[in-house]
């Protein structure tokens, strides 16, 4: 006892019974002081030595010990401790509970937890109060304590309330509504010259800025005609790509300008045109374009559009047919008296009064104002401060600008006008509705959240279902197979099954997934994504390649775009954007590609050339000669006996560098290259047709009289993707 002080502990309890309690002391210092463990063999469990020259002399042993949890005296606990409830027969148990969580569920304390882990093969000393338990150790635990347990319920979440915006109901009173603008959607087949005629209208010139000459966003502007009424145009694209473009634009349109190229006549997307002016209940006026020509044929377009009931006046319909040249501005007032006099006939007026409503014609991403939109007002009057909602998202309206770009102060019912102050940008086709503030505008979108996350939840709830019975159907279809073995044969089938798969590494088994095309689609304008976005819907050739898009959106190709394609290995195409000089340096440096078009038939022919390259080669055999083999003997060489084929070339040359195949009764029998070919004793590179040969493979195959030798050439061709996009 003079070289150290042996404290002893009478009972387990004391000493909190756990080995991991002895080594977390073992290496603390206590008051300065550190303990070292006596050989436990020597003294009973919990013996613990304490070199005297370490103490202070000013300490008491009691104030060190209890400065640790585990040594603390029991008038210590219960200061420090909230009052433990009462144990219970039955414990609420639920997943990922942590040591302290089940603690309190059971009404015990820590230590008890860590005394039933002794039972069990967890490593103590990576235990924690918040560590989290399996659900298999939490019930062992209940039950090793003389408790049952059950699954605690999960809360019912209350339902929540309603809180969407929603239009005004509709009023006719005369007091409140005042006549407003038509707006006229040209529609038409691409190059067939609506741009062209916008820009008589207008005396301006959108055509020549439009990349490619083809229209790939929808324009809102507003015309003035010299007797002083205004129309509002929507020019959509006419490109198979931009088919939700039009619908779009038809959906807020009263009046539609049908363009048909006078030499052309009826094209697709002149007949989709008319399908949505008709879904719409949108009257018609056919604007027969390019009469200037030669080759035009004005009456040959009327008695075309018959077949798809456009019925024009002097045919006794109710459509007026105006022929017209945009380029030379030959009876583009015509045109535009007959839409004056079609909007008067519809009596169009609206309340230019109470909260506002509208439609979202565009919207894009610009670096200085950040997201703006283009929209048609439908309802009231909009104004700076206006508080908007659409789709997810909200703005307080800091500016608004016309179709030339400068600011205004308001924009009535008809008017197009481009908002600024936008959170996010909303998606082109979405409802604007005024609410009475920021407050009621963040309910809305919050509301919208909600229910766009409920219904997502819904549908990934039914695939997972689906999933579960595809699952368990093989579960049990392979079951029956093996249902005649042993659960020891049962037991090597499958090891045998899935061996290639336990003995690869994940690298390995990724290099073994389908080959994917990883793609980011940034566009100018949410119309544009869109288009591009319903282009690569119709991509039907997974079998060849998979098309993966990680991510899409609006604005130029930013450093976040290159990390995103250097992680997934993918290709970034954009589509009427930027990249400036440092992002081009550091794609080149981490080996992105990056893609920038601005005509939309461009970008999908970038993309198939894109698909083609990661579609593996395809190897093509070329036939170079065929001989037949007239008879057979062997060549002793050492020891062994070599086949030989006595053949006679009959169509091409046999040459021994390439490959050759045996056919036997039109069977491939051997694929290989030759060991020996010989004209007479000499061995020959080559032979000719009509020459005899012998010759030996390097496989020993007995040959027969009439068999086949086939001398071929593989070249390997590039894979070409079977998938098209229908333009």
């Amino acid at each position: 006892m003079n070289q150290g002080l042996l404290l002893r502990f009478e009972n387990l309890v004391q000493l909190r019974g756990t080995c991991r309690q002895l080594r977390a002391l073992s290496s603390r210092k206590v008051c300065g002081a550190r303990w070292k463990p006596v050989e436990l063999s020597a003294h009973p469990v919990g013996s613990l030595l304490l070199h005297p020259h370490l103490w202070p002399k000013h300490r008491l042993i009691s104030g060190a010990l209890s400065q640790c949890r585990h040594l603390a005296t029991k008038e210590e606990t219960k200061k420090k401790k909230k009052k433990i409830p009462l144990t219970k027969g039955e414990v609420e148990i639920r997943q990922k509970m942590t040591v302290e969580e089940l603690a309190q569920a059971m009404g015990k304390d820590i230590d008890h937890i860590y005394e039933v882990l002794l039972y069990t093969d967890i490593n103590l000393d990576s235990v924690e109060p918040d560590s989290i338990l399996r659900e298999d150790h939490i019930k062992m635990i209940v039950q090793k304590s003389g408790m049952k347990y059950k699954s605690a319920k999960l809360k019912e979440e209350k339902e929540r309330k309603n809180t969407d915006a929603v239009k005004r109901q509709v009023v006719n009173y005369p007091a409140v509504l005042t006549p407003r603008p038509p707006v006229v959607t040209i529609l038409g087949h691409v190059d067939h010259g609506k741009t062209t005629l916008l820009d008589s209208l207008r005396k301006t010139q959108v055509a020549s800025m439009e990349a490619g000459g083809i229209t790939q966003h929808i324009g809102a502007f507003i015309v003035h005609m010299p007797s002083g009424e205004k129309i509002t145009f929507l020019d959509t694209p006419g490109h198979a790509a931009f088919s939700a473009m039009r619908a779009r634009g038809t959906n807020v349109t009263d009046i539609v300008i049908l363009v048909v190229a006078a030499e052309d006549g009826v094209m697709q997307q002149t007949i989709e045109s008319i399908q949505h002016a008709k879904n719409s209940g949108v009257p018609l006026i056919l604007a027969i374009n390019k009469c200037d020509k030669p080759e035009a044929d004005p009456e040959r377009v009327k008695k075309e559009l018959l077949a798809h009931d456009v019925v024009c006046e002097e045919f006794g319909g109710d459509v007026q047919a105006v022929n017209i040249s945009a380029l030379k501005g030959e009876n583009l007032m015509v045109l535009a008296e007959a839409t004056v006099a079609l909007a008067e006939m519809l009596e169009l007026k609206a309340d230019a009064t109470g909260l506002v409503e509208g439609t979202i014609i565009e919207s894009r991403k610009d670096k200085g104002k950040g997201p703006l939109t283009t929209a048609i007002i439908q309802r009231g009057t909009l104004r700076k401060g206006c508080v908007l909602v659409a789709g997810k998202t909200w703005a307080k309206v800091r500016f608004l600008f016309n179709e030339n770009g400068e600011a205004v102060d308001a924009a009535s019912p008809g008017i197009p006008v481009e908002i600024m102050g936008w959170k996010e940008c909303p998606s082109a086709g979405d409802e604007i509705l005024e609410v009475e503030s920021e407050q009621r505008a963040q309910e809305v979108v919050a509301w919208r959240t909600y229910v766009e996350q409920q219904e997502k939840m819904k549908k990934d709830l039914e695939v997972i279902e689906a999933k579960q019975k595809e699952h368990r159907l093989e579960y049990e279809m392979q079951q029956q197979k093996l249902a005649h073995l042993t659960w020891r044969q049962r037991k090597a089938v499958l090891y045998k099954a899935n061996k290639h798969l336990m003995f690869s590494r994940p690298k390995e088994r990724a290099e073994m997934d389908e080959n994917t095309l990883s793609l980011i689609v940034k566009g100018d304008v949410d119309g544009s994504v869109e288009a591009i976005l319903n282009i690569l819907d119709s991509y039907d050739c997974e079998d060849e390649c998979k098309l993966d898009i990680l991510y899409f959106g609006m604005g130029d190709i930013s450093e976040n775009d290159i990390s995103l394609a250097e992680a997934f290995n993918g290709v970034i195409f954009g589509f009427s954007v930027k990249a400036n000089e440092s992002i081009k340096k550091l794609a080149d440096k981490k080996g992105i590609k990056i893609k920038l078009h601005n005509i939309i038939y461009k970008l999908i022919e970038d993309l198939k050339d894109e698909l083609n390259s990661r579609l593996p080669p395809t190897v093509v055999e070329t036939t170079i000669g065929e001989a037949s083999v007239l008879d057979t003997f062997c060549v002793t060489v050492g020891k062994t006996k070599i086949p030989v084929a006595g053949c006679r070339v009959h169509k091409g040359l046999l040459d021994r560098k390439m490959k050759f195949k045996l056919i036997r009764n039109r069977d491939v029998i051997w694929k290989g290259c030759l060991s020996s070919l010989k004209h007479h004793k000499d061995d020959v590179q080559v032979i000719k047709m009509g020459m005899d040969c012998g010759l030996s493979l390097d496989k020993n195959l007995e040959f027969s009289i009439g068999d086949e030798i086939i001398c071929y050439e593989e070249k390997e061709i590039q894979q070409t993707t079977s998938w098209d996009p229908g333009f």
